[in-house]
């Protein structure tokens, strides 16, 4: 990776002291997340200054929450969620977008760019709940900064970035990099491998950022981590791409989207799925970020109209071909200026909206602009004729949905299957018989209402499908609560101890787990019977979450047992984050009636280590340490031997 950023130029670019940085209470989180005795409660009151940044982060804990797992809905829930290190970065990312919405250089779009950046990131989020190699906070802030490079050009250079965005305007990216590497001697994408690099993002998305804009096929091995996390950038990068380009540059994307896709093993349907699961979770963000409230576009909706309406007259419609609310939507092309006109007059009259172009390459960008459910074509025109302006349509989503009629002066049969074979659905022979376009407009008719039927029941389906997930996250939430204390149940903490040992050993990351007792709750059951015993428990629940650290999971496990599970903390930190558990507990009152107890716990520690073969082993050893403090009289903390 030092091989590929020059460390030396990103020092030169760093000391112009114009480069974005984190500011006000994003950069109090980042001080914070360097101490290593930071509390839940400190790194709370601090967030609590800013409720901007509240709401976003509950967001971002919601966003990566297990399948079935409650809604986090408090900022204590949302930080134990996230972790330090995770909340550190997104408020680094959430503190840019508001301090770098304008800036000097004219020719940067920053509200584009940033509308972009939150929706790569919800689509790098979205990918690695499925792939599960990377963890999902830091996967939203890395799809949130990959390109921060690009800003950093045009804040540092603003005049002379300006002057490449307008020389490279219009042709492609490989020039965008030479122009850059020209001007400045550093790329955009290398600077935000290096500034990601300088605010401590892990080496693995480093590595991923440096590729992701390019990515050649086969150009590593999937069990390849880095090469992974490559694909997965690359490919949320190209669903931005894809909801934020032209109409007719979408199609070429979404099967870039595909490709991409099947290097890691997905199949179209799932990209269609992770597509509306942005657009989704686009709404939220956009509303609670300093974006535009700009709507994505329906990359897979069907253009089959909502609305049916009579044929050419009045007299000659159909019984079943009751007017809709809203025209059918009609495109004429034709060079012959007196056709164009007695087209348009003939189907205004029977209702239709109606707009016109001159010839094939005015009518393909009308088409695109205005959305026809039907055109009606001649086949003879300057630049483009109707076959080949046929063709081009057939190639596109929207085209292949539009019924076009071919308007012909012959009816020699060679010449009728060439323009069925181009995708023409029925044609007409010139001169114009205002009864024969009136009959096979209403064949048009027949087809979208038809499509509009269709449309309603897969409507069905997915209102249908929708009430039931809703249905099946609830019973999942259910099932992975633990109703007394609102802590996760055993079921989940199994769950959760597996992935992030997996991500441990991946990534070569210290993590540890505290096994906690509560003392005497037995006897306390026996002698003043289950409500007093569960006023012990919550109290002690309340007292571990209070003393927790940001980046720790607390699961109950049994009757009387809670597990912690601490990520990127190793055997002296966790010792540190027991003892604090122990002193909270015995200071929390329990209060049952005219009853004032107090409870105490036993925990035992354990760290991964090398020769463990899996969380099962770390959970013994923890569980170990647990029966020696109990035996060593209870109310301490036992470290594993």
């Amino acid at each position: 990776m030092n091989d590929v950023i020059d460390s030396e130029r990103f020092e030169e670019i760093k000391a112009c002291g114009e480069l974005p940085s984190p500011k006000g209470i994003a950069l109090a989180i980042a001080r914070m997340s360097q101490r290593g005795d930071a509390s839940l409660g400190d790194l709370a009151q601090l967030v609590q200054g800013d409720p901007a940044l509240v709401g976003r982060l509950v967001r971002a804990a919601n966003g990566a929450r297990e399948p079935g797992a409650r809604p986090v809905v408090a900022l204590r829930d949302a930080l134990a969620l996230l972790g330090m290190a995770a909340v550190r970065n997104l408020a680094l990312g959430f503190s840019l977008i508001a301090d770098n919405g304008k800036g000097l250089c004219r020719s940067f779009p920053y509200s584009r760019f940033w509308t972009g950046a939150v929706i790569r990131a919800i689509a790098m989020q979205r990918i690695m709940m499925r792939l599960r190699t990377a963890g999902l906070e830091e996967s939203f802030s890395v799809g949130l900064l990959c390109s921060v490079g690009e800003l950093g050009l045009a804040s540092v250079f603003p005049a002379q970035y300006m002057r490449v965005l307008d020389e490279v305007r219009g042709r492609d990216g490989n020039t965008l990099l030479d122009l850059e590497r020209q001007a400045f001697a550093m790329t955009h994408i290398e600077l935000s491998a290096a500034m990601l690099a300088d605010w401590g993002m892990p080496r693995f998305f480093v590595i991923a950022v440096l590729g992701h804009e390019a990515v050649p096929a086969g150009a590593g091995e999937m069990n390849s981590r880095e090469y992974g996390l490559t694909l997965a950038l690359g490919l949320a990068r190209i669903v931005e791409n894809a909801y934020l380009c032209d109409a007719v540059d979408r199609p070429q994307l979404l099967a870039s989207a595909n490709g991409m896709a099947a290097q890691i093993g997905w199949v179209p349907e799932q990209v269609t799925v992770l597509c509306d699961e942005v657009a989704e979770e686009w709404k939220e963000w956009s509303r609670l970020l300093p974006v535009d409230a700009y709507t994505l576009p329906d990359l897979h909706a069907s253009t089959a109209t909502e609305a049916v309406v009579v044929a050419a007259t009045p007299t000659e419609t159909a019984a079943n071909d009751a007017p809709d609310v809203e025209a059918l939507r009609v495109l004429v092309v034709d060079d012959d200026a007196a056709t164009r006109l007695t087209l348009q007059t003939l189907l205004q009259r029977g209702g239709y909206n109606v707009q016109a172009a001159e010839d094939g390459v005015q009518g393909m960008d009308r088409a695109l602009e205005f959305r026809p459910q039907i055109m009606v074509v001649d086949w003879v025109m300057p630049q483009m004729s109707g076959l080949e302006l046929t063709r081009t349509l057939r190639q596109t989503r929207l085209g292949r949905e539009i019924y076009i009629v071919m308007l012909t002066s012959h009816e020699d049969e060679e010449r009728l299957v060439e323009a069925f074979e181009a995708g023409a659905d029925d044609y007409m022979v010139k001169p114009l018989r205002p009864r024969v376009l009136a009959a096979r407009l209403r064949a048009a008719q027949r087809l979208v209402r038809l499509q509009r039927e269709l449309e309603r029941e897969r409507d069905e389906i997915r209102r249908y499908t929708a009430e039931l997930g809703v249905s099946n996250r609830r019973l999942k939430e259910a099932a992975l609560t633990d109703g007394l204390t609102g802590f996760p149940n055993r079921h989940y903490a199994m769950s959760r101890i597996a992935q992030e040992w997996a991500i441990a050993q991946r990534s070569e990351r210290p993590l540890s787990c505290l096994l906690i007792d509560v003392d005497c709750l037995r006897q306390l059951n026996e002698t003043y019977g289950h409500d007093v015993a569960d006023r012990v428990l919550e109290a002690a629940a309340r007292a571990i979450r209070g003393c927790m650290r940001a980046q720790d999971i607390a699961c109950r496990t049994g009757g009387d047992e809670f597990l912690i599970i601490c990520p990127d903390t190793d055997l002296e930190e966790a010792m540190v984050c027991a003892r604090r558990i122990c002193v909270g507990v015995a200071a929390e009152p329990v209060n049952a009636g005219r009853l004032r107890l107090k409870s105490t716990v036993s925990i035992g520690v354990a760290e991964r280590l090398a020769a463990m073969p899996d969380a099962d082993a770390l959970l013994t050893h923890a569980d170990q340490a647990l029966m020696a403090a109990k035996q060593a009289g209870r109310n301490r903390v036992q470290a594993a031997s």
